[in-house]
């Protein structure tokens, strides 16, 4: 064993690495981009929690009661419910994810102290919510009229949606989303590129098959696939981890459907970027990354700086977390979430028109 012999295969090989740009993004890329999302943009402090609230004792003291729990800054009351079919209705479509009830004997309650003046309906669906209605909660409220600032407790919580406050709950639905967005934007990555690496390209391109066609056509079997693994999730966590399906299973498959698409036409974009099929899979991990950390899935995602939430949006993995969630676990339908399916129907539109027009580019 020669050290100059070893030393000629370590220059060779550093060499290539220089030349080789996905690489060498990704030695820099992924620290850097570790490194802004779990300093910056992951943060459990969460503030401004949209909520609702449905004063039925319209009195000084429980609109003090709600201006106190909005200078926590931890909810910022969107709107107010008329009747509590009302605030249900907002928080089954995911308008809202904390509500405030004052019922109707609320200074009775206030002046007895033997039970909780107000409620909170709590999101369990989501993570860290209860945790943030709890610390709601266990604050001292009604120190401006010192009628009830002793009590330790004056509000009840109630976790809608997750009552067993069970983990697998909130993390099966949306493991459906994380799972779909790996394998779906692996499986297309490559697909340009493998028709070319393999001497098919050329094949393709004498074939009256138009850029729509051809994109459309590598889309549909992986929709299939993805369905399959839609079910086999779904399946898994409600026999082996009891997870409820409230809501429709046609408006889960429809929304799953939706989603797949929007991930197939990202790694059909990466195909058209890529020049090897190493260079592909390299580039779908980088966007698989901020996906999974920014959509919501394991951190409260109004817990991110405006910009990262900004990022977040351009991903379709965001808006179908919301989805799944309110169709499984709060039995929303899909046209209640119109804002999160049109951005998905968006997200589809846009990155299917680049791949056309970038593999015809590549065709010319």
């Amino acid at each position: 064993m020669k050290i100059a012999r070893i030393l000629a295969v370590t220059s060779k090989e550093l060499h290539q690495l220089a030349r080789d740009r996905p690489t060498l993004g990704m030695i820099v890329g992924i620290p850097v981009i570790q490194m802004l999302m779990f300093g910056y943009a992951i943060n459990s402090d969460v503030r401004d929690l949209e909520g609702i609230v449905l004063d039925q004792a319209q009195t000084s003291r429980s609109r003090e009661l709600i201006a106190e729990i909005q200078a926590t800054q931890v909810v910022r009351i969107e709107r107010t419910a008329a009747s509590e079919n009302e605030l249900r209705e907002a928080m089954r479509s995911g308008e809202a994810s904390i509500g405030v009830v004052i019922p109707t004997d609320f200074e009775r309650r206030v002046l007895d102290g033997d039970r909780p003046v107000a409620q909170l309906l709590v999101d369990g669906g989501e993570p860290g919510n209860e945790n943030i209605a709890n610390g709601i909660a266990s604050l001292p409220v009604g120190h401006r009229s010192g009628v009830y600032a002793s009590r330790t407790r004056t509000i009840e919580v109630r976790v809608e949606s997750n009552p067993e406050r069970r983990t697998a709950v909130q993390v099966v639905p949306a493991l459906i989303g994380v799972i779909l967005n790996m394998t779906m934007v692996i499986f297309t990555a490559g697909a340009i590129v493998r028709e070319r690496e393999r001497g098919n390209l050329e094949l393709l391109i004498t074939t009256p098959l138009s850029s729509g066609e051809l994109m459309i056509g590598k889309l549909l079997p992986y929709v299939l696939i993805g369905l399959v693994q839609t079910t086999l999730i779904a399946l898994i966590g409600r026999f082996l981890f009891a997870v409820p399906i409230n809501g429709r299973i046609f408006d889960l498959y429809v929304g799953a459907g939706l989603f797949i698409a929007a991930t197939l036409t990202l790694g059909l974009v990466i195909s058209t970027l890529a020049r090897t099929q190493f260079q592909a899979f390299q580039l779908a991990f980088m966007t698989m990354l901020p996906s999974i950390l920014l959509s919501g899935f394991a951190f409260p995602f109004q817990g991110m700086p405006a910009v990262a939430q900004g990022i977040a949006q351009l991903l379709p993995l965001t808006h179908f977390v919301q989805i799944v969630r309110g169709i499984v676990l709060r039995g929303a339908s899909l046209p209640e979430m119109y804002p999160d399916v049109l951005k998905l129907c968006a997200f589809l539109a846009v990155m299917l028109a680049i791949a056309m027009a970038r593999f015809r580019k590549r065709l010319d």
